[in-house]
């Protein structure tokens, strides 16, 4: 059996959650895996994290610039679409696989649908705020395969009509890299990023597309908050959707500020190690609601992204208003300390390559079926 296995990648965040399923099929010699890097990653603004995953090894990466700045959703789903599906045309995979709720993994779910290729979602059945719910359900609609993180998930995606057997309980693959060996010590993140605080926070803020009329005001009370507290913050750039420059410009008054180091992407692994031993983290990014729990690190989770994700004794939740962040961050290094365990045990890539090696899986039907549950 030799198998092609595209995966497509438009974000620092989704890359850093395939990379241990990408890394296990690298080493087998059934698989042949390919990356299709696109969106965020080659755009200089946030670090152009191309870089990245080129400095992973990975034998065939093709690249395509679908985007500018802080492009609209619609024509990033557009021109991702067209680019995917001339790579996909070229190599011709036996499987496409995409992750979450960003706009690119609908672009690859819609393109190998169309295109009559198998699709797998990684961590499709799960319930977030904003746009990215929609997008994530619709992506799973037009896969055939899912790998989710628990029967939680799987239990919503057989809600919606997903058939029982298309589904595989995996854990979340970041969990993996999470408890890994290959994390670096804390020593040498802030020696390689020049982080001068013994104790810090990370501050992660993200558009929220559904707002993002008030996305001036949320930014810059979020500054104000965090200025306010007097504590030292590793601040990481947000992702570009709509919104995002408006961030950007409430951070040019920190960007200098003896308690504050600011960059536009920070590695996946020495990120989680960053967070590993961080005080706390606040915005509103997923890794407050998942990777920090995991870590039994408290959450400033700030609105409305994050509505309906994980809950957890470690997460104090928070309206946009100042006192509210400032309250937060008070309050956050005495809340109750509880480890998740809800995204699996870190064996998600063994998991990943079982199934992929089942010959069920590739049996699977390319006309999707809906299973009604009356």
């Amino acid at each position: 059996m030799h198998k092609k296995i595209a995966f497509l990648t438009g974000t620092r965040a989704d890359f850093g959650k395939m990379k241990p399923l990408i890394q296990i099929l690298d080493k087998h010699q059934d698989f042949e895996a390919h990356i299709f890097v696109t969106g965020m990653h080659l755009l200089e603004t946030y670090g152009y994290t191309l870089i990245e995953v080129e400095r992973c090894g990975f034998k065939n990466i093709s690249t395509f610039r679908n985007d500018t700045h802080e492009a609209s959703m619609d024509l990033t789903l557009a021109k991702t679409i067209t680019g995917f599906s001339e790579f996909v045309k070229n190599i011709q995979p036996d499987l496409i696989v995409v992750h979450g709720d960003r706009v690119e993994a609908l672009a690859g779910a819609i393109v190998g649908s169309l295109n009559n290729m198998l699709v797998a979602h990684i961590e499709g059945g799960e319930l977030s705020g904003t746009i990215d719910e929609l997008l994530r359900h619709a992506t799973s609609k037009m896969s055939h395969i899912h790998f989710v993180s628990n029967n939680k998930a799987k239990s919503l995606l057989e809600q919606m009509g997903e058939l029982p057997e298309s589904i595989y309980s995996i854990g979340s693959p970041d969990v993996d890299m999470m408890f890994s060996n290959m994390l670096p010590d804390l020593q040498t993140v802030t020696s390689y990023y020049n982080i001068p605080f013994e104790t810090y926070a990370v501050a992660m803020f993200h558009p929220v597309t559904t707002e993002h009329h008030q996305m001036e005001v949320y930014a810059t009370n979020f500054v104000e908050a965090l200025l306010k507290s007097s504590k030292n913050y590793v601040v990481i750039f947000p992702n570009n959707d709509m919104g995002s420059q408006t961030i950007l410009n409430a951070y040019k008054t920190i960007l200098k500020h003896p308690n504050f180091r600011v960059f536009p992407s920070i590695r996946f692994e020495y990120f989680l190690t960053l967070l590993k031993h961080s005080s706390f983290i606040i915005g509103n990014s997923s890794a407050g609601v998942r990777e920090a729990p995991y870590y039994g690190i408290p959450t400033v989770n700030i609105g409305t992204r994050q509505h309906n994700r994980s809950i957890s004794s470690a997460i104090i939740n928070t309206d946009y208003k100042v006192d509210a962040i400032l309250k937060g961050t008070e309050t956050a290094e005495q809340v109750v300390l509880e480890k998740m365990t809800d995204f699996g045990n870190g064996n998600s890539a063994e998991e990943f390559l079982n199934v992929l090696k089942s010959e069920s899986l590739w049996k699977t039907n390319h006309q999707k079926q809906f299973r009604a549950l009356i």
